[in-house]
């Protein structure tokens, strides 16, 4: 609960003190990452036709946000800030792999492993070239939400969604 306290609180700075394009990016991830966590942690609620459908529309909704968000960064030639929602959109990508085709991940595991290393390595990378140069905003944003995912990623192991 304290990791979705800190994302909470960094939404509200984003919103507050950050460019439209930052908080609009910190209010689509929050709201997809507890989507996220609904959708895998109470089944019940995908029975119901009307929940699947509100569920879905407000991942699309997200999803559209992100991707205008992208195309904000790009034209505020915010470079830093457009690589690391592209690496979030490959890690949410392998995730959702893993989540809702197992078998692919089972047969494929070592490509996935590496990948996730990879990413993850790069968007560590991200936060150590936000600390040079001084962006300390962006570096705890971005190792809340690194922290943040790697809890996310163990649940997901002990507890697999079938």
């Amino acid at each position: 609960m304290l990791i979705f306290g800190a994302l909470a609180c960094n939404t509200l700075y984003y919103i507050v003190a950050g460019r439209f394009s930052e908080a609009l990016e910190s209010v689509a991830w929050y709201a997809l990452l507890i989507l996220f966590i609904v959708e895998t942690s109470q089944p019940r609620f995908l029975r119901m036709a009307w929940t699947r459908i509100s569920l879905r529309g407000a991942r699309l909704a997200a999803t559209l946000a992100i991707a205008t968000t992208a195309v904000l960064y790009v034209r505020e030639k915010e470079w830093l800030d457009a690589a690391n929602l592209m690496l979030w959109i490959a890690v949410v990508t392998l995730l959702e792999v893993e989540v809702w085709r197992p078998a692919t991940m089972a047969a494929n595991r070592r490509a996935f492993t590496l990948c996730a290393v990879a990413l993850y390595s790069a968007l560590a990378g991200l936060i150590v070239t936000w600390l040079v140069i001084g962006k300390w905003m962006n570096a705890w944003d971005a190792s809340v939400w690194l922290v943040a995912f790697a809890l996310l990623e163990m649940d997901l192991l002990r507890k697999p969604c079938t």
